[in-house]
């Protein structure tokens, strides 16, 4: 736990820095500043001192990294965004607002001298992004930086670290900048491709014109608004009382007060999309579904190990169901609101000087997980299933950003920082599963290996991150070791679940032939 004067230097460190937009002769006082514009209120909920949160985007390198062309070519790409090139200052009314600046690259791109012929490169690499999570960006330069790693891993020649302070955009936003700067690498002049959501058309039905086509057609709409408002009013139920009282169980994965100021240790495994897909298409569910439910069995017998552990029984106790009844363990779900810019719209910004949407405006989904042994490994697939089915016919997301919204209006941001604190901190981790590119991607010759994004600075003590990319999926954790002191340990529980509910679905003869498996 950090102690109350390293708290307090925190705090301090966080309070934004104050500029003049221009001095007596007319020119800008700071690097010839321009173009102010005010911060969104997410965005200065993030400068909140229980909300510095930064974003970690770990990228392996099938080559060697050249720092000159990355720094070369990061000033026609990410700079071109005017967030990655601009202060965040308050000005004479105290509100805070972007601030263009020019921008040092020399203070942004970080390449440590480094020993090639290393012992353990996989564990300096773990120790670098670690000892990075202890600290934060200064708010005198634009909030972010990458750090370029020349050292051969397990699964990579070289490694970059792109982090970036969570008020300049939301995971969802600043991955698809992340991958417009990039391009494919069978057609170097192409964009990546990430898939959208399909539908099927309908087929039409002959008697569509019949009245009694009709009245089902009322009915059904009928029951599907109204399970709308139901979910809905349950869903804004249980935010309000959570806000006020109510609880997750107290876990071994579950952090005391204060765990936002903690460093974390940040663990990941790749794993074949393929497995998942068989696992989608077999069930007849989505990507998210069998991430969720595999998650599930991760997380369960996690914990039934560690309530067999604290048990003074022989180890056949490790063994049995030692899982408390009724475990309530949530995840909190950020989900962006405002359309995300596409990766073609977010080119033409860079290449063109065209507009894009941009910005962090969140809200909330509380996504129970069901905590348990199952004997059929494939119900952990069918509960997540169903959870997901539910959340996604339901309004809370607008609902929470809209009682935030309100909060913020009438009481003022540290109102609305102390509402959202108080969610987080009475739930017990964050989940996320984000879309990537289809074919393999490079960065101006650095053909990209995998791709690992997580955070840290939320009130939580471990979070779970999955990120496709190409025909692999990499499984993130960011956890604080004092509350999770083996988290090698429980990734290796989830990568083992997806192998268990994989056999499963072929002893139970589930396969079906599908020439579209690549298909997401």
């Amino acid at each position: 736990m950090e102690s109350e004067e390293g708290l307090r230097r925190r705090k301090q460190a966080l309070k934004p820095i104050k500029t003049k937009t221009a001095n007596k002769e007319g020119e800008d006082s700071v690097n010839h500043q321009v173009e102010e514009e005010p911060l969104s209120p997410s965005a200065r909920l993030f400068h909140e001192p229980h909300f510095n949160v930064y974003i970690i985007a770990i990228m392996g390198c099938k080559t060697q990294i050249y720092p000159d062309i990355a720094k070369a070519n990061l000033v026609h790409t990410l700079l071109k965004h005017p967030r990655f090139s601009s202060l965040q200052v308050v000005g004479d009314g105290g509100e805070m607002k972007w601030v263009r600046t020019k921008v040092d690259l020399e203070k942004h791109v970080i390449v440590p001298e480094l020993n090639p012929n290393m012992d353990d490169a996989d564990q300096y690499v773990e120790d670098y992004v670690f000892n990075l999570s202890k600290s934060s960006i200064e708010k005198t330069q634009p909030m972010w930086d990458l750090h370029l790693l020349n050292v051969k891993t397990s699964d990579a020649e070289g490694v970059g670290i792109f982090r970036v302070h969570h008020s300049l955009g939301d995971g969802t936003s600043l991955m698809s900048l992340l991958l417009a700067c990039t391009r494919q690498i069978s057609d170097p002049q192409a964009l990546p491709t990430v898939p959208g959501v399909l539908y099927k058309k309908k087929k039409k039905n002959a008697v569509n014109g019949s009245s009694s086509w009709w009245i089902w057609r009322c009915l059904i709409g009928f029951w599907w608004g109204w399970q709308l408002f139901w979910n809905t009013v349950v869903d804004a139920f249980m935010f309000m009382v959570t806000a006020l009282f109510l609880k997750d169980t107290e876990t071994p994965l579950k952090g005391p007060p204060g765990i936002e100021f903690t460093p974390r240790r940040i663990v990941y495994r790749t794993v074949s999309l393929d497995d998942i897909k068989l696992v989608k298409n077999a069930m007849n569910t989505t990507i998210n579904d069998v991430a969720l439910g595999i998650t599930q069995a991760g997380l369960s017998r996690y914990l039934n190990r560690r309530y067999g552990d604290s048990k003074k029984d022989d180890e056949a106790s490790k063994t049995k169901n030692n899982l408390p009844k009724k475990i309530r363990l949530r995840s909190t779900l950020l989900i962006n609101l405002r359309p995300t810019a596409g990766i073609q719209a977010l080119s033409d910004m860079m290449e063109k000087d065209t507009e894009a949407k941009w910005g962090n405006w969140i809200g909330y989904v509380l996504l129970p997980f069901t905590i348990g042994l199952r004997e059929d490994p494939l119900d952990y697939v069918r509960q997540a299933k169903a959870t997901i089915d539910r959340k996604k016919h339901s309004f809370e997301a607008i609902f929470t950003f809209s009682v935030a919204e309100l909060v913020l209006k009438i009481f003022g941001i540290k109102k609305a920082s102390a509402l959202s604190h108080s969610i987080l901190t009475r739930t017990t981790m964050c989940f996320s599963n984000l879309v990537g590119p289809l074919e393999e991607i490079g960065y101006y010759g650095h053909p990209m290996a995998y791709l690992a994004p997580t955070s840290y600075g939320q009130p939580h003590a471990l979070m779970i991150n999955f990120q496709s990319y190409s025909n692999k999926m990499t499984i993130v954790l960011s956890v604080d070791e004092d509350t999770i002191p083996d988290p090698k340990q429980l990734r290796d529980d989830i990568v083992d679940s997806l192998q268990l509910i994989k056999d499963a679905v072929i002893q139970k003869g589930l396969i079906k032939e599908d020439h579209n498996l690549n298909k997401i």
